[in-house]
C-alpha cells in the first residue's frame, strides 16, 4: 500500500503564547521532529514551534515565546 501525502499532514488547533489568539496549525509529519519560528497571524510576534512525532506518527506540538 502506498501512503498518500495526506497521511503525513495533521491539523492542530493552538493558541498564541503572546496574545492568546487561537489558530489552526498544519503539521507535515513526513519530516520527523521539527523546530521552527513562525509569526502569529494576529499579533505578528515570533512563536517557537516544536513538533515531536511519536511512534504511531501522531504530532505533538509545543508553542512558546521566542527568547523564553
Amino acid at each position: 500500500m502506498i501512503e498518500s501525502s495526506d497521511d503525513f499532514v495533521q491539523s492542530k488547533d493552538v493558541d498564541c503564547p503572546w496574545c492568546g489568539s487561537s489558530f489552526e496549525l498544519v503539521v507535515d509529519t513526513w519530516g520527523g521532529n521539527q523546530e521552527y519560528i513562525e509569526d502569529c497571524e494576529v499579533c505578528c510576534r515570533p512563536i517557537v514551534i516544536k513538533v515531536t512525532i511519536d511512534r504511531e506518527g501522531y504530532a505533538w506540538v509545543d508553542l512558546k515565546r521566542e527568547n523564553d
